[in-house]
């Protein structure tokens, strides 16, 4: 899991870089639900709710932390 890649100590859960990595782990199984379901509309609204708060996490984790910013966009694989 992406999670224990960016994880500060055992039981963190709560950091931005944690959340951000669930978020992309959650998004990327909703896009192979995609690839079987393409009417499955009520998901692509869940999808895009997800999307939007990983940008907004990731818009947070910029203005704060730019170096661990720029190692999680690494690390997980995203596009800016």
């Amino acid at each position: 899991m992406a999670e224990f890649i960016v994880k500060r100590h055992e039981k963190d859960t709560g950091s931005s870089g944690v959340q951000i990595a669930l978020l992309t782990e959650r998004i990327n199984e909703l896009n192979k639900h995609f690839d079987k379901n393409k009417k499955d509309h009520a998901s692509h609204r869940g999808l895009m709710i997800m999307v939007g708060r990983r940008r907004r996490l990731l818009d947070y984790l910029e203005k704060t932390n730019e170096l661990k910013y720029k190692e999680l966009i690494e690390q997980l694989n995203l596009r800016k």
